[in-house]
C-alpha cells in the first residue's frame, strides 16, 4: 500500500515538473505510428520520448491516440543527435562511431544496462557528447522493444461481375436442295409413229428371190 502511494506521489511530482518545462517541439500522432517510428523520424531518443510524455505513453507504447499531441523535447533538455540501432550493433561500436565515452552514453540512455546487452534493432539512442536528456521519471516509461505495429487491412473492393459475352447470332445453316434428277428422255409421238410406219412398210414388202440388200428396207436385210 505504501509503495503504491509513493508511486502515485512520484508521478504527481514528475507531472508538475514536466508541465513546468517548456516544450520546444511537438508531434501529432498519425495512423500507423508507434514510439520508435516517431523517435526515428523526429530525432528524439526512445528514452527521451517516454520520459517527457509520462501518463500519455504507457510502458508498452500501445495506447497512442491518433490526433493526440506529443512533446518531443523541452528547453535545455533535448537530445537531437540520435542513432537508430541496426542488427548486430554493440555499444562499443556505437561509442567509437560517434566519438563519445561510455559514461556520457549511459547518462543519455539510462535504459541501457551496464553490459549493454538489452539494446534492440530499431531503438533510438542519444549519441550527443553532452548530457541533454531529462531526468528519469519515477514512473514506468516505454524504453523496450515495441510490439509489431498493428495495421488495419484495407477493405477489399467489392467484386465486380464480368458482363456475360453478348450472344453471337450464328446464321442458320442453309440447306441446298438435292439436285433434281434429269428426266429420262422420252420418245416423241412423232418418232413412235415413224417406227410404226417403218414396221408397216416392212410388212408390205415381199421378199423376192434374188433381191439384194439395196432393194430391201433396212429392217429386212437379207442374211
Amino acid at each position: 500500500m505504501f509503495t503504491r502511494v509513493l508511486a502515485v506521489a512520484s508521478f504527481a511530482l514528475f507531472a508538475q515538473v514536466a508541465s513546468a518545462a517548456t516544450c520546444t517541439r511537438t508531434y501529432t500522432i498519425q495512423e500507423g505510428d508507434y514510439c520508435d517510428k516517431i523517435s526515428a523520424a523526429n530525432n528524439v531518443s526512445t528514452y527521451q520520448l517516454g520520459a517527457i510524455n509520462p501518463g500519455v505513453i504507457n510502458e508498452a507504447c500501445d495506447n497512442l491516440v491518433i490526433g493526440e499531441q506529443l512533446c518531443l523535447g523541452t528547453e535545455g533538455e533535448d537530445c537531437k543527435s540520435t542513432y537508430v540501432v541496426s542488427a548486430g550493433n554493440v555499444c562499443s561500436q556505437i561509442w567509437d562511431n560517434h566519438r563519445i565515452n561510455s559514461t556520457i552514453f549511459s547518462l543519455n540512455n539510462p535504459q541501457v544496462n551496464e553490459d549493454c546487452t538489452n539494446i534492440y534493432t530499431g531503438e533510438v539512442l542519444c549519441v550527443s557528447p553532452d548530457v541533454l536528456v531529462p531526468t528519469a521519471p519515477g514512473v514506468p516509461i516505454h524504453t523496450g522493444a515495441p510490439a509489431a505495429p498493428s495495421s488495419t487491412p484495407l477493405a477489399k473492393p467489392a467484386a465486380t461481375s464480368t458482363p456475360a459475352a453478348a450472344p453471337v447470332n450464328t446464321p442458320a445453316a442453309t440447306t441446298t436442295p438435292p439436285p433434281v434428277a434429269a428426266a429420262a428422255p422420252t420418245k416423241s409421238a412423232t418418232a413412235d409413229e415413224e417406227d410404226d410406219d417403218e414396221e408397216e412398210d416392212c410388212d408390205e414388202w415381199e421378199i423376192v428371190e434374188g433381191a439384194t440388200d439395196e432393194d430391201l428396207p433396212f429392217c429386212d436385210e437379207v442374211m
